[in-house]
């Protein structure tokens, strides 16, 4: 099947609604991730006073929690900003980054996990790690390929009621029964910090102009994953690379879309 024209919708929608996508984000990414929102069309928030989360939960159309950095306040933060996504009928997605790494992250990941997000979206570690499996990471990078996660993501989903994304070298979205794989993407964006954390606020944003967050979050992946390879092409190096892959999400259009690899398991 070619989703291109389904893709593009989805982009075209979220373009025209401009969701305000709430980050509660770690240091690093901060300036890519809010850069990829509003290249693609979205409104960035980065916003994680345990003062405010609530009240900007309310206003805001998605919810994305990243755990790069953590600190106490910053986690009861997450929960609270959680609860009130939840309590609100707004998705709201997890990136577990690290999950695994250590004792303090992997539990924080999973007391959130817990917390009934829409979408999470990590790498084939974080995913072992959330789902109770082998664990181990290479920092916050994975030590495993995305295929070893596919039955990983596929349980948890189903145990937890969401969405769970997995991604690497192909990227595969799952709710327990349905599976879409992505095979969009270039080996330079390895090369650049953050990249992933932006795919995770993409999407936030896509959750917010499309009622399927199976298909949501494969569009997401899918368009930051034809940005890249689009980026590839005149890049001198990572530093070039990133700056071209904001310049291919704001310019990206029907005609990029048709490389879009979108396949249902």
């Amino acid at each position: 099947m070619d989703y291109t024209d389904e893709v593009w919708n989805a982009l075209r929608t979220l373009r025209e609604r401009s969701p305000l996508v709430h980050n509660i984000t770690n240091y690093v990414a901060m300036d890519v991730s809010a850069n990829a929102l509003l290249a693609v069309g979205a409104a960035p928030a980065m916003v994680h006073a345990l003062e405010e989360v609530e009240d900007f939960v309310a206003i805001s159309h998605a919810l994305v929690v990243n755990i790069g950095t953590l600190s106490p306040e910053w986690v009861e933060a997450m929960r609270r900003a959680a609860d009130r996504a939840v309590a609100l009928g707004k998705p709201w997605v997890l990136d577990p980054v690290g999950a695994g790494a250590t004792r303090y992250r992997t539990q924080t990941a999973r007391e959130l996990a817990a917390r009934r997000p829409t979408v999470i979206r990590g790498n084939a570690s974080e995913i072992l790690a959330l789902a109770g499996g082998v664990e181990g990471t290479r920092g916050v990078d994975s030590a495993h390929g995305s295929d070893d996660a596919v039955a990983a993501a596929r349980a948890l989903a189903g145990r937890l009621g969401c969405v769970v994304a997995v991604t690497g070298a192909v990227d595969y979205v799952t709710d327990g029964a349905r599976t879409l794989s992505v095979e969009n993407g270039h080996v330079m964006m390895t090369r650049v910090t953050a990249l992933g954390c932006s795919a995770t606020a993409l999407v936030g944003a896509f959750l917010a102009a499309h009622d399927d967050p199976v298909f949501a979050a494969a569009a997401a992946l899918a368009v930051i994953g034809v940005a890249g390879e689009i980026a590839a092409r005149d890049s001198e190096g990572p530093g070039t690379f990133r700056q071209r892959l904001l310049d291919a999400l704001y310019a990206m259009d029907h005609a990029a879309l048709a490389v879009v690899r979108i396949a249902e398991h």
